[in-house]
């Protein structure tokens, strides 16, 4: 048996990640601060329904800030763990265009405490959460990781964008493999309320028009949460290594000679938000009403992985549709808010 620590445990990746990890006989030790950036009950209720997956015997939660150094070195000195999947942040781009701080402080202090904790406790592997966001204005589709990601459009990208440059520092200082994945609007059951498909899904059922930004002119690579917990527990399992013939000469933004990757995990099947819209219609069975908008600040107009990398690294490609995902969604929903 390998121990885990998950940060943000309580959140929407989190949760189903320390599921799987859990369902395969690991144990699990979750922390989240709880922060009240959207509803705390919805934390608190995925909570309860990991201790109800897993029992006591195998999983453990503490809350926690991963800003507070102090609580996090001496989790590590007592837990000594195998590995880390790094999930905790702030999140939204928009919410950062108006409180900044709070992604200095989760997003860098508290990234900095996680790569010391596991430079000075022998962590085997860290995993952590980037984001498509690092891709900024970028055009060129899809988007690989060999793709510069210099121009990016919200605080929330650049500290991203700076997470990634800060694990490649300790893989190559202190020999941390470090595992970074952008993730690619991922949806699914217990999913985050500031995101489209729980935003839609409440005002359609309520009645309530819908805001759809860009006039409706964008595209997501919806990925469905399973194929990316299935990506996250797969590179988990493999840690990157160093290469001794990387070509310093002409550095791919992918690799390194460190022991340090970064890999897109995506549907790689960019889906028009009309779209999108038109299959939870037909799941819900209503119709929406659209209030069409103009693009928002820090919004850009389509995402589209390559996932080849990853697919060559682990194996693994994504297996659930945008029909079928959405479906499993709306049944959640219905049931959770019964």
């Amino acid at each position: 048996m390998r121990k885990f620590l998950v940060t943000g445990a309580a959140g929407f990746i989190g949760m189903h990640v320390a599921q799987a990890l859990l369902a395969r006989g690991d144990e699990v030790v979750g922390i989240d601060n709880l922060n009240d950036y959207y509803s705390p009950q919805l934390k608190q209720d995925r909570l309860t329904h990991l201790q109800q997956q897993a029992g006591a015997e195998h999983w453990r939660f503490e809350q926690m800030d991963v800003a507070d150094n102090a609580a996090l070195q001496a989790l590590f000195a007592r837990e000594r763990f195998d590995g880390v999947v790094h999930l905790a942040a702030q999140a939204g781009v928009r919410y950062s265009l108006t409180n900044p701080h709070a992604y200095a402080q989760s997003n860098l202090v508290g990234f900095v405490n996680i790569l010391e904790a596991c430079r000075h406790h022998a962590t085997a592997h860290l995993v952590y959460a980037s984001s498509s966001s690092v891709y900024g204005g970028n055009v060129k589709m899809p988007f690989a990781e060999t793709d510069a990601v210099d121009h990016p459009v919200s605080l929330y990208a650049a500290t991203k964008k700076a997470n990634e440059l800060m694990a490649h520092t300790y893989s190559h200082l202190y020999g941390l493999p470090t595992t970074g994945l952008r993730f690619f609007t991922v949806y699914g059951p217990w999913g985050r309320p500031d995101m489209a498909p729980m935003l839609f899904t409440r005002a359609i059922l309520a009645g309530e028009p819908i805001k759809v930004f860009n006039h409706g002119q964008m595209k997501r690579d919806f990925t469905y949460i399973d194929d990316i917990v299935r990506g996250v527990v797969a590179t988990l399992d493999r840690p990157p290594v160093t290469d001794p013939d990387f070509n310093r000469a002409e550095p791919s933004a992918a690799g390194s000679w460190a022991p340090y990757k970064v890999f897109n995990i995506g549907r790689s099947e960019p889906v028009p938000l009309l779209d999108f819209i038109g299959t939870l219609e037909q799941a819900l069975g209503v119709t929406a009403q659209k209030d069409l908008q103009p693009m928002a600040p820090g919004d850009v107009a389509a995402t589209y992985a390559d996932v080849s990398a990853l697919a060559n690294w682990t194996g693994q490609q994504p297996q659930v549709d945008l029909s079928e995902g959405v479906g499993r969604f709306v049944d959640w929903y219905r049931s959770y808010h019964a």
